[in-house]
């Protein structure tokens, strides 16, 4: 996605006082901003215009943040389009509920909002900067990133967000060994407040849907996983 000189942010919080705070910092901190009150909102704002990213609170008065987030991740037009998600709650099951959707971040509520200008601006430069784009093809397996879909043995396979973008890492990196602390880091952002099981989990539930592709993702003994090109063998 090109992006405006301003990166646009949307900000959807039914808190009119969160709302303007935010905006604030964010204005200053050379960003153009939107806002919406509740979903229905929230998605005509993104009919008009995609945003750069979008800063979501879980607990809305029509939709649930969840809900928008899983509607955004779904779809090809927004879903390389970064999300943080806002809460009053801090349980880790809510934290992987929100990731297992897509969601790119996740800030708890009371918070500094110079933490979420700083979470802002790295996500953003996740997007825009870093390594080669991932292959479109690895054995079996077809990866399309601009609709957001994969294909095995030229079958499409039906992956949610989340196992998207662990299979687009994979891809990007194939040969190299990705620890589970590396992956909880580029692929969930998180950096140790997941139990690494958590990667386990999901690379396994990704090589059940591979099918004739699934062993390409490599178990390193004592560090995490690789994939590799049956071509470069």
């Amino acid at each position: 996605m090109t992006r405006d000189v301003h990166p646009r942010i949307l900000i959807v919080e039914d808190e009119k006082d969160i709302v303007q705070v935010l905006e604030f910092a964010l204005r200053q901190a050379g960003f153009e901003t939107v806002s919406a009150r509740d979903g229905g909102e929230a998605f005509a704002r993104i009919r008009e215009k995609a945003p750069d990213a979008v800063i979501l609170d879980l607990m809305l008065p029509d939709i649930s943040g969840t809900e928008i987030c899983r509607q955004l991740k779904g779809n090809a037009r927004t879903a390389t389009v970064p999300v943080i998600m806002l809460t009053a709650r801090s349980e880790e099951v809510d934290r992987v509920v929100g990731f297992e959707l897509g969601a790119d971040d996740y800030i708890t509520k009371p918070f500094s909002v110079r933490e979420v200008v700083l979470r802002v601006k790295a996500i953003l430069r996740r997007g825009v900067a870093g390594e080669a784009p991932p292959r479109e093809q690895v054995g079996p397996i077809r990866l399309d990133t601009e609709a957001h879909r994969v294909f095995v043995d030229s079958q499409e396979v039906d992956l949610t967000a989340l196992e998207f973008r662990l299979l687009e890492t994979f891809m990007a990196r194939v040969g190299r060994v990705q620890t589970r602390e590396q992956l909880l880091r580029d692929v969930w952002q998180m950096t140790g407040e997941l139990q690494t099981r958590t990667v386990d989990t999901h690379v396994k539930r990704l090589r059940e849907k591979l099918g004739s592709g699934r062993d390409l993702i490599e178990t390193v003994r004592g560090l995490g996983y690789r994939m590799s090109d049956p071509a470069e063998k």
